[in-house]
């Protein structure tokens, strides 16, 4: 009984710079891992950058140097800051959480998605 609502998409032009965040809202006793996740036209679903609570991130080749992904847990959020923009980078872009809503009981949670289209 959780909800993860993604904002920040828009358009942009190549080489220009988005950030988008993503809240988890409910009945939540922790949050594990947070991810963000693209998907370009008939693709599918590919991680982008993913951080542990901790701290500790990964990221995928593509984005390394471009993007950062960082957290706040007092605010249950995500968000990934997103630089040098390509035409490559057009997409939806989702939103990823492995939430405890009980005593070690976790579910993987996804939200609706928010489109990034980067013009030439």
């Amino acid at each position: 009984q959780v909800q993860l609502v993604e904002s920040g998409g828009g358009l942009v032009q190549a080489g220009g710079s988005l950030r988008l965040s993503c809240a988890a809202s409910g009945i939540i006793f922790s949050v594990n891992t947070m991810g963000w996740y693209h998907q370009a036209p008939g693709k599918q679903r590919e991680l982008v950058a993913s951080i542990t609570k901790s701290g500790s991130t990964n990221y995928a080749d593509s984005v390394k140097g471009r993007f950062t992904i960082s957290r706040d847990n007092a605010k249950n959020t995500v968000y990934l800051q997103m630089n040098s923009l390509k035409s490559e980078d057009t997409g939806v872009y989702y939103c990823n959480a492995e939430l405890f809503t009980s005593y070690r009981a976790s579910g993987d949670y996804w939200g609706q998605g928010t489109q990034v289209t980067v013009s030439s």
